[in-house]
């Protein structure tokens, strides 16, 4: 079996794919990778190079909902058809929305991964951007939605944010985000330490609820959401305030050595987002057997369910005082941590992610009547 791959390189798609390309390498599938967005450096792609069978074609092509992917839209959706005609694939894995009508004959998967759309509407207080190329944008992934022959999302809660904000899909596909366990260290000696990782600039993560009162212990904030280089030496804390008792550091880029490291001392995770398209962080933490504090809302309870502590959807005091409760009672957070462990280790494993991919893919292909371009 042939999957041609589409990913970006400026959000966490760029791990998500990573981690499916070398589940899919390693069952023997041929995979083709197409990346939108900044061309990553030799460093950010070295994991290619020991995978068989997989080709890798970087774009510059702008991401989808960018100012500049519209005028851009002929010449790149010109492309990555011409690339389908070319190596006729038996499956196209899309992570963008907007190519999803594409005029092949070759099944359609498109990734829901998160977009403009759907987390203005998951914001507390909506934003509706649908001014300029965003227009556009929204028009796009109308149709894109509605044209692929399937779309995946990490939960129920996406799928249904697609269909609200977007389109109705042909077929809706649940598929848990995966990462490989064996990376993430599970017995190393817990610090009093409360660990958040994520976009510093997306609303959608509300890092005020932890700054808004002062924490019970510290916290440390990871500003890790896009593919960019991060230095060889550890990155200490850019910026640190005193809040009450607690300190808060705010770290810029990490090494996944680095972030590894930090989720393998912490002994909670604090999921405050409102909004988790991947869920990809609380994975890692649940990994490295951090206690999960999670936001009260959909997205998360459907993640968790009741391996994770929650607090009052959307609330600085109720975080505050559960955060409080966890590190009063050991033996309580430990409880939590273990939940989370072993929740992620029978929901959230590569191989299960992998697995579910490729029925998915020979469903589709077996239904396929040829693979070849649409006149």
């Amino acid at each position: 079996m042939h999957i041609l791959i589409t990913t970006d390189t400026i959000t966490p798609q760029w791990v998500y794919t990573r981690e499916l390309v070398t589940g899919l390498a390693v069952r023997g599938v041929q995979v083709t990778l197409v990346s939108f967005g900044e061309i990553p450096l030799p460093e950010q792609v070295s994991w290619l190079g020991f995978l068989q069978d997989v080709t890798y074609i970087p774009t510059a092509f702008s991401v989808e909902w960018m100012q500049e992917a519209e005028a851009q839209f002929p010449e790149s959706s010109s492309f990555l058809a011409g690339l389908v005609r070319e190596l006729r694939p038996d499956v196209l894995h899309l992570g963008q929305f907007c190519f999803g009508d594409l005029s092949v004959e070759v099944p359609r998967v498109i990734l829901a991964h998160g977009d403009p759309g759907t987390r203005a509407r998951a914001l507390p207080t909506r934003r509706r951007a649908t001014a300029g190329s965003m227009r556009w944008y929204l028009e796009r992934a109308k149709c894109g939605a509605a044209a692929a022959d399937a779309v995946v999302a990490t939960t129920d809660w996406m799928l249904r944010a697609v269909e609200d904000c977007h389109a109705a899909p042909r077929r809706a596909i649940t598929i848990g985000p995966g990462r490989n366990a064996m990376f993430y260290n599970s017995r190393a000696d817990k610090e009093d330490l409360v660990l958040s990782v994520g976009r510093l600039r997306d609303a959608a993560q509300q890092w005020g609820l932890l700054t808004a009162v002062a924490q019970p212990l510290p916290v440390c904030i990871v500003d890790h959401g896009a593919m960019t280089p991060t230095r060889k030496n550890p990155i200490r804390a850019d910026v640190r305030t005193n809040i009450g008792r607690a300190a808060v550091a705010i770290r810029g880029p990490q090494s996944e050595g680095q972030l590894r490291s930090l989720y393998s001392r912490a002994s909670i995770y604090a999921a405050t987002s409102c909004y988790e398209p991947l869920g990809l962080a609380g994975v890692e933490a649940a990994l490295s057997r951090c206690a999960i504090v999670a936001n009260d809302v959909p997205c998360l309870r459907e993640m968790w369910g009741e391996a994770a502590v929650y607090f009052a959807a959307n609330d600085a005091e109720s975080l505050h005082w559960t955060l409080r409760r966890l590190h009063d009672d050991p033996q309580l957070r430990a409880g939590y941590a273990e939940r989370a462990y072993l929740r992620a280790r029978s929901c959230f494993t590569s191989k299960q992610m992998t697995d579910k991919y490729l029925a998915l893919y020979g469903s589709l292909a077996a239904d396929a009547p040829s693979a070849e371009i649409a006149a």
